[in-house]
C-alpha cells in the first residue's frame, strides 16, 4: 500500500517539475543557419520561431524562390533542434523518477 502512495507522489512531483520545466524551455533557444549563415532562424524550446535573420545580399527580387528555401530549411532545422532540445531536458528530469512504465510522448521525430 505504501509502495503505491510513494508512485502517486513521485508522480506529483514528476508533474510539477514538467510545469517548471515547460515554463524554463519557453526561455531556452536554439539557433540554425543555411545558406552560410546568410539566413539564420531562431526558435523556442516551445518550438516556436521567435526570430529570423535574412543577410541583406540573400534579397534579390529575382531569386525570391532560393531565398524561401533557405529560410525553410534554417527554420526546420531550428524547430528540429528546440525538438532536440526538449528531449534531452524532458530525459534528464524523467531520469530523476523510478515511475515504473513511465513514456513520454512526443519526444521522437
Amino acid at each position: 500500500m505504501f509502495k503505491g502512495l510513494n508512485l502517486m507522489g513521485q508522480i506529483k512531483d514528476f508533474q510539477n517539475k514538467m510545469t517548471r520545466l515547460e515554463e524554463e524551455l519557453e526561455s531556452k533557444t536554439v539557433e540554425a543557419s543555411a545558406g552560410g549563415g546568410m539566413v539564420t532562424v531562431t526558435a523556442n524550446g516551445k518550438k516556436e520561431l521567435v526570430n529570423i535573420k535574412i543577410d541583406p545580399q540573400v534579397v534579390n527580387p529575382e531569386e525570391v524562390e532560393m531565398l524561401e528555401d533557405l529560410i525553410l530549411a534554417a527554420a526546420n532545422e531550428a524547430l528540429r533542434r528546440a525538438q532536440e532540445m526538449v528531449a534531452e531536458e524532458v530525459t534528464k528530469l524523467a531520469g530523476e523518477f523510478n515511475i515504473p512504465g513511465l513514456k513520454i510522448p512526443g519526444l521522437t521525430s
